[in-house]
């Protein structure tokens, strides 16, 4: 069964987001371990995208049109590893009300994604090696087993050589299941593509809902170490989200964002508002023999309230109308009235 090129590389560009080299050389390898039905060991820090990659290998590869079931084995209780993995028959242990099916069973013809493997306990190991090795999978109270057709694509933070070293990772299994290892890098290690990535992350949520990022801000953020990774970021732009909803962020603003903390009381439009205005009457004062020009001075004050939300909105005008609670033909209108021009 042929799967379609541009198909494929879109879905694959969908589920791994970037333009930097890191991410290209990432995408180049995804397309080489698709091709074929090896393992793969994923090794990359958390939060950095693990299963997404295996889920674009799936995707590349023949066996996409079937199951792609994903299990964290380190999330698992240890009692239930073994059951979760090849299934149960029913009375097999308290609990166990009626046969179930294990994921090696559910992803049969497909790919089973083994996250945090490095984290599985010794004696599991053993029986996933033999699994591994004889393609036959045995539920927990059953004496009969059961073949399973599975792509296997594992993932780890662990330093796999320091396991092994010190005996809680069997080095058998480690190259049945690495027989290609892929890097997955960190955040840190793409830096540039963060704001791809803060546009992934914003997709289809309201316009109130999202919060823009100045070029301060974007610095910022590519400034950070982002220990957390992809699944740090992610969380700083739904915190921006929800604290900055339609308002344009600067340096200080992510900085905030970053340490998870509240945001100032004032929003961008009570500050403008409680601004105090810098006001030199247009026309002397008024004396019995000089009235006020009140168009002159209305039009100083307004003047330097556009002046003061264009700086506060970066130049960006549709963000300046929007604190001036004006509509943007409005702004502009009164920008070329004044001569004001935006900033590029």
């Amino acid at each position: 069964m042929a799967v379609s090129t541009t198909g494929v590389e879109r879905e694959v560009a969908s589920l791994v987001i970037g333009t930097s080299p890191a991410v290209q050389r990432l995408r180049a390898m995804i397309a080489r371990v698709a091709a074929s039905d090896v393992s793969v060991l994923l090794a990359g820090p958390s939060g950095s995208g693990k299963e997404l990659v295996a889920q674009a290998i799936h995707a590349a590869s023949l066996r996409k049109g079937n199951p792609f079931v994903a299990i964290n084995t380190g999330a698992i209780p240890a009692e239930l590893i073994e059951s979760e993995l090849f299934g149960h028959e029913k009375g097999s242990f308290t609990g166990a009300h009626s046969r179930r099916t294990g994921h090696f069973e559910n992803a049969h013809r497909g790919t089973l994604f083994l996250d945090e493997i490095g984290d599985m306990r010794f004696d599991m190991q053993v029986k996933l090696l033999r699994v591994l090795e004889e393609r036959v999978v045995t539920r927990v109270g059953s004496s009969q087993g059961t073949p399973v057709d599975v792509r296997i694509i594992s993932a780890t933070h662990q330093d796999m050589d320091s396991a092994m070293a010190d005996g809680r990772f069997r080095q058998d299994l480690f190259f049945r299941l690495g027989v290609v290892l892929v890097h997955v890098p960190s955040l840190a290690e793409r830096r540039e593509d963060i704001p791809l990535l803060i546009r992934h992350f914003q997709k289809g949520k309201p316009s109130g809902a999202i919060a823009h990022f100045d070029e301060g801000a974007l610095e910022r953020l590519m400034a950070h170490p982002w220990p957390g990774n992809v699944r740090e970021l992610r969380n700083v732009v739904e915190r921006a989200g929800v604290l900055f909803g339609g308002e344009l962020l600067g340096a200080d603003d992510v900085d905030l964002l970053l340490a998870n903390a509240a945001p100032p009381l004032e929003s961008r439009r009570e500050r403008l508002a409680a601004a105090p205005v810098s006001f030199v009457p247009a026309s002397p004062s008024p004396g019995r023999e000089q009235p006020i020009d009140l168009r002159q001075e209305i039009e100083a004050i307004e003047l330097e309230r556009i002046n003061m939300a264009l700086e506060l909105a970066d130049g960006i005008v549709s963000e300046a109308a929007r604190l001036l609670t004006l509509k943007r033909t409005t702004l502009i209108e009164k920008m070329r009235k004044y001569g004001v021009q935006a900033a590029a």
